[in-house]
């Protein structure tokens, strides 16, 4: 299989279910955006002392390849089976969020109350899982705005919501095991 179609050239892409559209539309826009995430994920993993973490964060590239296809998937043209799209693959559901709200509990419970905004920096792999919640964020915005459009599955957009809390409380995590102090914001 050739890498290249040749059928993007004219600035358009194919979701599954064959309709073609712009690449800047909402719904590429929003699975792209995801893709970027899982990518910077890759970037965080890299640099994770400890394998548990690394473990939490392909768990989480594997939920983001998940949502990404269902996001990429044409609500009205996907070859349906029972009303539900046909793939053969799971759907998140949310076990996938209450996992996330598990582990975002657990790194907490280690971590002193928090007293002022933080401002990233100190510690590099801290710094990365907060490039990643920004991310995340930005993902957030445009699967939001998908949604006001199209709407969406809620739960793609609680986990996304609950992914950057958990990016945010993994970065505090990574800096207090490496003593790196706390950077604050002091207005």
């Amino acid at each position: 299989m050739k890498i290249y179609t040749k059928k993007g050239d004219s600035g358009t892409t194919q979701l599954i279910g064959g309709t073609r559209v712009p690449k800047h539309h909402l719904r590429t826009e929003a699975y792209g955006t995801l893709d970027e995430l899982t990518a910077m994920l890759g970037v965080l993993y890299d640099r994770l002392p400890d394998k548990k973490m690394k473990e939490e964060i392909t768990r989480i590239q594997n939920h983001l390849f998940t949502l990404g296809t269902f996001v990429a998937l044409d609500p009205v043209k996907a070859e349906l089976k029972n009303g539900k799209p046909r793939l053969d693959i799971p759907p998140l559901k949310e076990d996938h969020i209450r996992w996330l709200e598990e582990r975002i509990d657990a790194h907490q419970s280690e971590l002193p109350p928090m007293a002022h905004f933080i401002i990233p920096g100190g510690y590099l792999p801290a710094s990365w899982a907060h490039v990643c919640r920004t991310v995340a964020r930005r993902a957030e915005r445009r699967l939001t705005a998908l949604h006001e459009r199209e709407p969406l599955n809620p739960l793609y957009l609680a986990y996304i919501n609950r992914l950057s809390d958990y990016l945010f409380v993994l970065a505090r995590k990574l800096s207090s095991l490496s003593r790196a102090e706390e950077r604050k914001w002091i207005p």
